[in-house]
């Protein structure tokens, strides 16, 4: 279980670095309390991982070891691509940010839940639970994500506009691409 946690946790901290859902986590912050975003974020991310895990753990056990492993190294390289050609927020995202909130948590997570569905980090997840166990996997990439988009909130707050985003981009894909080449090597 705790192979499981921390590799999930690395791996979805490092895909969350640079996505879109980490950039709604600042622009929230930047309108509403801390506190209340981060309920809000931890509860999307933990209900769409926990689905994510479900799906990797029946897919992990319909198909052969061996395959998913490969089939894995590959949705890593495509991860890394992903990262590299990066995420922006688009108006829609901006606009549903920018709407007046009476429970600042169900917004927020409904806009994370919404944003998460087919996102990077969900189908990393999915990948992770066919090759690791599910209660770990799901603890680690949840905890990963949070502490992403927290880091992000705090760090943007700080910082500002001075992040280097094509740094983290590239350290990000780059990490895809080694953990990709470490299921290879692994398998084969």
């Amino acid at each position: 279980m705790l192979t499981a946690f921390f590799v999930s946790f690395g791996v979805i901290f490092v895909a969350e670095l640079g996505d879109k859902s980490q950039l709604m986590a600042l622009a929230f912050a930047t309108r509403f309390k801390t506190m209340p975003v981060m309920i809000g974020i931890t509860l999307a991310t933990a209900i769409v991982h926990a689905v994510s895990v479900f799906v990797g753990a029946v897919v992990g056990a319909a198909l052969p070891t061996r395959a998913i492993t490969i089939i894995a190294a590959f949705a890593f390289v495509a991860f890394g691509l992903w990262t590299l050609r990066g995420d922006k927020l688009t108006s829609d995202d901006i606009e549903r940010a920018n709407r007046p909130a009476r429970n600042t948590i169900l917004t927020v997570g409904g806009v994370f839940f919404l944003a998460e569905l087919g996102d990077k980090t969900m189908l990393a997840t999915i990948t992770l639970a066919t090759h690791y166990g599910v209660f770990g996997t799901w603890l680690g990439s949840t905890v990963g994500m949070v502490v992403a988009d927290g880091l992000a909130i705090v760090v943007g707050r700080m910082l500002g506009a001075r992040l280097p985003e094509r740094a983290v981009r590239i350290g990000a894909a780059i990490s895809f691409f080694v953990f990709a080449a470490i299921m290879l090597i692994e398998n084969l």
